[in-house]
């Protein structure tokens, strides 16, 4: 982490501490003070069902579009798990190869053959990553299925966790092709039955395959209606099942864990405890942020600007650090 963020990142959140303090660390207050924190955008902090606070930033609206970035991880394992559900595919442990067979490379890796449906949900197929500074060049390809199908390995399936935008993307083209649909046509068939969620916009690739992983446009308050259906265990606010709870618990187990947070991954989520309160959260560049606390029975969205990096320069555990004291909030009242 670059020192003078760390030191920014450090007063600003002992400034908030104390405006917390002084104030009785009212919702708003935290909200008003929240201001300070420059590339923030939107919060909105909902229990419950009901939205408590939402706050616009420098012009920013909640229902505004806005790209989430790698927080759409978390759509496209929901996707996946619905796909189960409708055995489209047969579960976690399906094996990728058959599925993705004309983009192989010519002579695969035997490892290749190994990796499951479960491993990419992880980050756990051993393949190099195709994240960070792997990037750039990754999409800049004319392939980028094959592109990340032919990255060699650096460890071996299921093995500790390489954080790579292409085992998403990969997720994307199986759906698409067992479905015989984009995976844009199936998040609106699927998760349409969520009042509330709409994907504005979203990337494809040069083949036109939706990018797994990365460059949705959703506003905070679609992005808020999706955390609902997993607040609410699968359903929506009629009753009506869109994911099953199997789904979401397996989403929610534990299985690796990032060597960059140290925090725990299952399916498409990250896994962490904020104070006394166990926290599932889907995380993308800039600080785009989905909390989820069900011993709270809340949800908590922050959308940041998408331009500047949250993980390196301890922005992301500003916002935390926010979401904490929100928690606190709630428990005092």
């Amino acid at each position: 982490m670059d020192r003078r963020a760390f030191i920014a990142g450090t007063a600003s959140l002992l400034a908030l501490s104390r405006f917390s303090q002084a104030q009785g660390a009212t919702l708003e207050g935290l909200l008003n003070e929240a201001a300070s924190f420059e590339t923030l955008q939107t919060v909105i902090v909902a229990r419950g069902g009901e939205i408590l606070i939402e706050r616009g930033y420098r012009g920013r609206s909640t229902s505004r579009a806005t790209n989430i970035k790698s927080a759409s991880k978390s759509v496209v394992s929901a996707l996946v798990g619905i796909a189960i559900d409708k055995k489209l595919l047969s579960g976690p442990d399906q094996l990728i190869a058959p599925l993705l067979k004309a983009d192989l490379p010519a002579k695969p890796d035997p490892r290749l053959r190994q990796i499951t449906i479960g491993h990419l949900l992880s980050m756990q197929a051993g393949l190099e990553r195709t994240s960070g500074a792997f990037y750039g060049r990754w999409t800049a390809g004319r392939n980028w299925v094959q592109g990340a199908l032919s990255r060699p390995f650096v460890d071996e399936p299921g093995g500790d966790m390489l954080y790579s935008t292409g085992s998403t993307h990969l997720l994307s083209a199986i759906l698409t092709r067992v479905s015989g649909k984009s995976t844009l046509q199936l998040a609106r068939e699927w998760l349409g039955g969520m009042p509330g969620f709409a994907i504005a916009a979203w990337e494809r690739d040069p083949q036109g395959i939706y990018f797994g992983g990365n460059q949705m446009a959703m506003s905070p308050r679609s992005l808020l209606a999706f955390g609902e259906l997993y607040r609410n265990r699968g359903r929506n606010p009629t009753g009506v099942r869109l994911i099953s709870e199997d789904w979401i618990d397996q989403s929610w187990l534990p299985r690796t864990a990032s060597r960059f947070t140290g925090d725990a991954y299952g399916y498409g989520w990250f896994l962490r405890r904020v104070g006394e309160h166990e926290v599932r959260y889907a995380w993308g560049y800039g600080g785009q942020m989905l909390y989820i606390v069900p011993s709270l029975d809340m949800v908590v969205v922050m959308t940041s600007n998408e331009n500047e990096p949250s993980g390196r320069t301890g922005y992301r555990e500003q916002l935390t650090g926010l979401l904490g004291r929100i928690l606190a909030t709630q428990v005092a009242g």
